[in-house]
C-alpha cells in the first residue's frame, strides 16, 4: 500500500488534514517555513522551507506517494514540471492550480460554463478602473486576481474619491472589478471529487462574515428548499468544470431577490467545512485524504440536526496563551480546537469551537457563550 502523503503548508488546515491522515495509517511529511508549525507538531516530518522553494517541494514529493496542498501560493507552472520529475500523484494538478490561483481565470471558467455570478471587468490600468465605475456605478468591488483571501486584496469603492485610494491600496495591475451584490446570505458547500470524477456534496451552510473573515458557520443553512436546490445545482455544475481530486470549498451569495450566485472556489479544505469534524459521518479533512489517495469517498451526511462553528480569532499581539478552557468544556456538546500557533495577533485564526444541537438557535446560543469564555 502506498502510504506516504506530503502536504505543502503547515497551518491549521494542514494540521487537521494530517491528523486525519495519521489516524488512517499514513506517513505524513509537511513543508512550511515556520519551525514547529501547527501541522509540523502532529506529522512524522516537517521540512522547513518557503512555500515556493522548488528544491524543497521536490524533496517532499520524492518522499511521498501523494502530494497535496493547504495553501494556494505554489507556482502552478512549476507543478507541471514536477509531475514529470517525480513518481508522485499530485492534486490539484498544475493546470488546476493556475485556475485556482487566478480569480479572474475562475470568472472566465464560470462564464464559459454559464454559471450564475456577479458581473466583472478586467482592470489593468487606472483608466480601466474608471471604466469599471461607469459600468457598475457605486459601490463596486476592486479585487486582486492573486493571493487574496480573508478580505485581503479587496477594496470597496463607494464613491469617485475612493478610486485613487483603492488603486494605491492594491498597488497592482493584476486586478479586476466586480459589481456589488446586494446579498442577504453567504452560502457555502464543501464538495469532494475523486480520481474518477465522482462528486460528493456536503450540506449547504451559511457563513457569517465580519471584516471579510468567517466568524460563524451555520449547518445546515436556514434556507428554503428552492434556494437549497439552486445552491446544490450550482455547486454540482461548477465542480464538473474542475479537474483533479480533493475537497473544494464553493462560496456563494444568496441575493434578496432569491438568486444564487457563485463567489469563488477554494481548491482545498475550507473554514466553512470545519463543522464536519463533529457534525458529519466523514469530516472534510478525512474526505480530502480519501480523495487525493484514491480511496472511496465517505458519507457526507450530518449525524446531528444542527451545528454551529465559531472561529477563535486573536485580539491582541503577543505569545499565545489559552485561558477559559475549563469554563468552555462545562457546556454540553461543545468541542474546542486550538491550532497551537506560538503567537497571536488581531484577527489571526487561533482555533475554532463547534457546537452540535437539536437546532441552529440552541447551538448558536451555546457557541456565543463558549466564545466569550475562551481567549488566546
Amino acid at each position: 500500500m502506498k502510504n506516504r502523503i506530503g502536504i505543502i503548508g503547515g497551518g491549521q488546515l494542514g494540521m487537521m488534514m494530517a491528523q486525519s491522515a495519521k489516524s488512517m495509517g499514513f506517513y505524513v511529511t509537511v513543508l512550511d517555513p515556520t519551525p514547529q508549525s501547527p501541522a509540523g507538531q502532529v506529522v512524522d516530518k516537517q521540512i522547513v522551507a518557503d512555500f515556493n522553494d522548488e528544491k524543497a517541494i521536490i524533496e517532499v514529493a520524492r518522499q511521498s506517494d501523494f502530494l497535496t496542498f493547504e495553501i494556494e501560493n505554489t507556482n502552478g507552472k512549476f507543478l507541471d514540471e514536477l509531475e514529470k520529475k517525480v513518481d508522485c500523484i499530485i492534486n490539484p494538478s498544475g493546470k488546476s492550480w493556475r485556475l485556482f490561483q487566478d480569480k479572474m481565470a475562475q470568472k472566465h471558467l464560470f462564464e464559459k460554463g454559464k454559471i450564475p455570478m456577479p458581473k466583472f471587468f478586467p482592470v489593468a490600468s487606472f483608466s480601466d478602473l474608471e471604466k469599471a465605475a461607469k459600468k457598475f456605478g457605486y459601490p463596486f468591488i476592486l479585487k486582486a486576481r492573486f493571493n487574496a483571501y480573508d478580505g485581503r486584496g479587496n477594496a470597496l469603492v463607494k464613491k469617485k474619491e475612493d478610486l485613487e485610494v483603492s488603486w494605491k491600496k492594491l498597488n497592482s495591475n493584476q486586478l479586476y472589478a466586480e459589481e456589488f451584490v446586494d446579498f442577504d446570505k453567504e452560502l457555502a458547500i464543501m464538495v469532494a471529487r475523486n480520481f474518477k470524477g465522482k462528486i460528493a456534496l456536503y450540506p449547504v451552510v451559511e457563513t457569517i462574515q465580519k471584516n471579510n473573515i468567517c466568524h460563524y458557520t451555520l449547518a445546515p443553512a436556514q434556507i428554503s428548499p428552492q434556494i437549497k436546490k439552486k445552491a446544490v445545482d450550482l455547486a454540482t455544475k461548477t465542480t464538473k468544470l474542475l479537474e483533479g481530486a480533493g475537497v473544494f470549498g464553493i462560496e456563494m451569495f444568496k441575493t434578496k431577490d432569491n438568486r444564487v450566485l457563485i463567489n469563488e472556489i477554494a481548491p482545498r479544505v475550507h473554514n466553512s467545512g470545519h463543522y464536519t469534524i463533529e457534525a458529519c459521518y466523514t469530516s472534510q479533512f478525512e474526505q480530502h485524504i480519501r480523495a487525493v489517495t484514491g480511496l472511496p469517498l465517505g458519507n457526507t451526511e450530518m449525524i446531528v440536526p444542527a451545528s454551529v462553528m465559531v472561529n477563535i480569532l486573536g485580539d491582541r499581539l503577543g505569545p499565545a496563551d489559552v485561558s477559559g478552557m475549563g469554563k468552555v468544556l462545562t457546556i454540553p456538546n461543545v468541542s474546542v480546537h486550538i491550532y497551537n500557533k506560538k503567537d497571536t495577533k488581531p484577527e489571526r485564526k487561533m482555533g475554532h469551537i463547534t457546537v452540535v444541537g437539536k437546532n441552529i438557535f440552541e447551538a448558536l446560543k451555546k457557541a456565543d457563550l463558549a466564545r466569550k469564555y475562551i481567549s488566546i
